[in-house]
């Protein structure tokens, strides 16, 4: 049985606080609380078993690249990979994406080529295609949402061309909770011989995920968004496309050998992590995501659709806001704009005074901002510890924000 209390009693900050008020933290979208289990796994990690991994042979350095390397396994079953093996460890979603600019798109891309897009990806999935658009001439093909926010799976799928590489998809908005077919995209896009990159920073938060199922070629997740610690996370390659990959970065143990006049390149997924890797961080994301596989992301998947359909029917009762997506299906994922001249940044500072924490801006998603014909909104986003309790705490902050800016 999913209890909420007691899975909030693991997450000790939410007892805390905020302006001498108990604190409602609707900014999961941006990054998520740490259960107990982590904070341990990290505490542990530092004060009694930290070394170097992989280059030692003394005890330390044996145990802690036995607990880094065990997460590669735990993310392979997190998210459905077939092996261990096409998981890089990364800091997130960002390194992810990037890599997969630098190692697989850059060396086969050419002027004139095309990358199809979403209006609503994030920057992190954005920026790295405009870095092949200025050095390569490699063209961006956008595909927009419709009024409500939904994104058709046969719009982005009827962008292909003869001259498309690659889909890079968010499988949830960050800023509209929009789910994406992305498994019939794949299917689609397969058949025409496209690689497709997901971005699940979001999507592998709130539903079960199976990248196998799926049929994706990388799929991307970030830690910190995961209830697990920032400068974590890892990107799913399929082994297909890791073999066409070239080195991303150099140095560590991205190498076999090294002379003066050649370099022998270690395998994937060991050949795309050079240096020192965040240690600690990839242990605290393998507990994370233990944790989250315990609770069972059905479980999670159910229990944000209540919280979901509460806050829709309490947020939409509020005639002077205005919600930005409104697909059914949507994720716990609110962004609005409230009428007259209140800017989201003067929202949000009244909410904070009510201890209720959402984020302000353009969340990293400027090209939808300018689709929605907005600067910026609000947004909160709930996560698995939030409760109709907190959604009705909003509902008041809210309230009184209108009636101070209104």
């Amino acid at each position: 049985m999913y209890d909420v209390n007691t899975i909030r009693a693991d997450f000790p900050i939410l007892s805390r606080e905020v302006n001498g008020k108990p604190l409602v933290y609707l900014d999961n979208g941006a990054s998520a609380q740490k259960p107990q289990v982590v904070i341990d796994a990290i505490t542990r990690g530092y004060a009694e078993e930290y070394a170097n991994v992989h280059r030692g042979l003394h005890y330390l350095s044996n145990i802690s690249t036995e607990r880094y390397e065990a997460v590669r396994g735990i993310i392979a079953r997190f998210i459905g990979a077939g092996s261990e093996n096409e998981i890089i460890l990364n800091s997130g979603t960002t390194e992810g994406i990037n890599m997969v600019s630098y190692a697989w798109a850059a060396p086969r891309m050419e002027a004139g080529d095309e990358i199809v897009l979403s209006v609503m990806e994030h920057h992190a999935n954005i920026v790295p295609w405009h870095f092949l658009r200025e050095r390569q001439g490699v063209s961006l093909k956008w595909v927009d949402v419709d009024a409500t926010g939904a994104l058709d799976a046969d719009k982005v799928i009827a962008a292909i061309g003869p001259k498309t590489k690659l889909i890079a998809i968010t499988q949830l908005s960050n800023v509209l909770g929009t789910h994406v077919d992305v498994k019939r995209i794949c299917d689609a896009a397969r058949a025409k011989g496209v690689a497709v990159l997901v971005d699940g920073s979001q999507g592998a938060v709130h539903a079960p995920v199976n990248v196998a199922e799926m049929g994706c070629d990388f799929y991307a997740i970030t830690g910190h968004k995961l209830y697990g610690p920032s400068g974590s996370g890892a990107i799913y390659v399929k082994k297909e496309r890791m073999d066409e990959m070239r080195p991303f970065m150099g140095g560590g143990d991205m190498i076999r050998d090294v002379s003066k006049e050649v370099i022998t390149y270690n395998t994937g997924p060991m050949k795309f992590e050079a240096g020192t890797p965040g240690i600690v961080q990839t242990i605290g994301l393998g507990a994370a995501l233990e944790y989250l596989m315990e609770l069972g992301m059905d479980n999670v998947a159910a229990h944000e659709a209540e919280l979901a359909k509460y806050a829709r029917e309490k947020l939409t009762g509020l005639n002077w806001l205005g919600l930005q997506g409104t697909t059914p299906d949507k994720a716990a994922i609110f962004s609005f704009t409230m009428e007259g001249a209140a800017h989201a940044h003067d929202i949000s500072t009244i909410l904070d005074k009510k201890g209720v924490a959402v984020r302000a801006g353009h969340h990293c998603a400027q090209p939808l901002m300018q689709h929605m014909g907005v600067n910026a909104t609000c947004r909160a986003s709930f996560g698995l510890y939030n409760t109709k309790d907190e959604v009705d705490v909003l509902v008041d902050a809210l309230e009184l924000a209108h009636n101070l800016l209104g």
